[in-house]
C-alpha cells in the first residue's frame, strides 16, 4: 500500500470499536474512499446500523477485543469474507475518571484490558495479514499518552501504554514492510465525551484546561484526519494539529500539572465516574 490518490479503493480495513463515535466515523471515510470494511465491537445492533450506511462492501461482528480467541476468528473471517486487510485501525477504548484511592480495582482494570490489551489482542490477530500486503496498523492514542492528567489515572496510564506499544511495533516492522502509525486525539464530540461532561470531576478537569486544550471537535474531522494518515502510511498524527507542539514540552508537563493540581483540585471534592457512554457500559457487562 504506497500513498496516492484512491491507495483505499478495493481493499480491507478494520476498525475496533467500530460502533459509535470516531469508530464509526472512521468506518465511514474509509468506505468513502473505497476500502471494504469490517467493524469490529461490542454492540451488535449498532455496529449492525453503521455497516448499513456504509456504500462499500462490510461485515460486523460481536467481539470483545480483550478475547485472543474471539478475535483470532474475527481475523479468519475477515480474510474468508472480505480479503486480507490492509488497515487495521485498533480504536476501541474506554475510560473512567475519579480519584484513584477512590476507583472500583474491576472498573480500573477493565480501562487497560480494553485500552492496551485489547490493541495488542487486535495487533496479534491482525498481523499475519499485514505483513501479506505489506499493510498499515493504525493505533489510536490520546493527549493523554504525551501529558497524564489526574482523576483519569487508568485512562492516561492505558494510552501512555498504547503509545510505547506502537513505537516499539513500529521498529519491529517498519523493516518487514509494514507501516505503523499513532493517533494523538483530543476531546472528541462522541457519546463518550458528552456523558463524561454530566460528571463533575471531568467537567471541571476540562473547564481548567487551557482553551485549545478544552475544545471538542467533531468525529467526522478526527476521521478524516485518521483516514488521509492511513493513506500516507503516517508514523503519527494530530487531531487537532496543534497537539505536534506538546511532543516539544512534554518533558515539563508533569511539574505544571502537579502545580495546577494543586491549584484547583484541592476545592473539591470527587467521586468515581464509572465506565462512560454506552460503550463503556457495553464493556462493563463484558466483566
Amino acid at each position: 500500500m504506497t500513498a496516492g490518490r484512491h491507495v483505499l479503493k478495493g481493499r480491507t480495513a478494520v476498525v475496533t470499536g467500530a460502533a459509535r463515535g470516531v469508530g464509526a466515523a472512521v468506518a465511514g471515510e474509509l468506505a468513502a474512499r473505497g476500502a471494504r470494511v469490517a467493524l469490529l465491537g461490542l454492540e451488535e445492533e449498532a455496529l449492525a446500523a453503521v455497516a448499513a450506511t456504509l456504500p462499500t462492501e462490510t461485515l460486523y461482528r460481536h467481539v470483545d477485543v480483550t478475547d485472543d480467541a474471539a478475535m483470532a476468528e474475527a481475523a479468519e473471517e475477515v480474510r474468508r469474507l472480505l480479503g486480507d486487510a490492509s488497515v487495521v485501525v485498533a480504536n476501541a477504548g474506554v475510560a473512567e475518571g475519579g480519584p484513584f484511592v477512590d476507583s472500583d480495582p474491576v472498573t480500573w482494570r477493565r480501562v487497560i484490558e480494553v485500552n492496551l490489551v485489547g490493541s495488542a489482542v487486535t495487533a496479534r490477530s491482525f498481523l499475519p495479514q499485514l505483513l501479506d500486503t505489506r499493510g498499515y496498523y493504525l493505533q489510536v492514542a490520546s493527549l493523554a499518552s504525551i501529558g497524564a492528567a489526574p482523576l483519569m489515572s487508568a485512562y492516561c496510564a492505558s494510552k501512555a501504554g498504547v503509545e510505547s506499544f506502537a513505537h516499539s511495533l513500529r521498529a519491529e516492522l517498519d523493516p518487514r514492510g509494514v507501516g505503523v502509525g499513532t493517533a494523538y486525539l483530543n476531546w472528541t464530540d462522541t457519546e463518550m465525551i458528552r456523558d463524561a461532561d454530566q460528571h463533575p470531576v471531568l467537567r471541571e478537569l476540562r473547564a481548567h484546561l487551557p482553551p485549545p486544550a478544552r475544545k471538542v471537535h467533531s468525529a467526522r474531522y478526527v476521521a478524516e484526519a485518521l483516514v488521509t494518515a492511513v493513506e500516507r502510511r503516517s508514523p503519527t498524527v494530530y487531531a487537532p494539529r496543534w497537539m505536534r507542539g506538546v511532543q516539544a514540552v512534554r518533558a515539563v508537563l508533569p511539574g505544571l500539572i502537579v502545580r495546577y493540581a494543586r491549584q484547583e483540585l484541592t476545592r473539591s471534592e470527587f467521586s468515581p465516574t464509572g465506565l462512560l457512554g454506552p460503550g463503556g457500559r457495553a464493556a462493563e457487562r463484558q466483566t
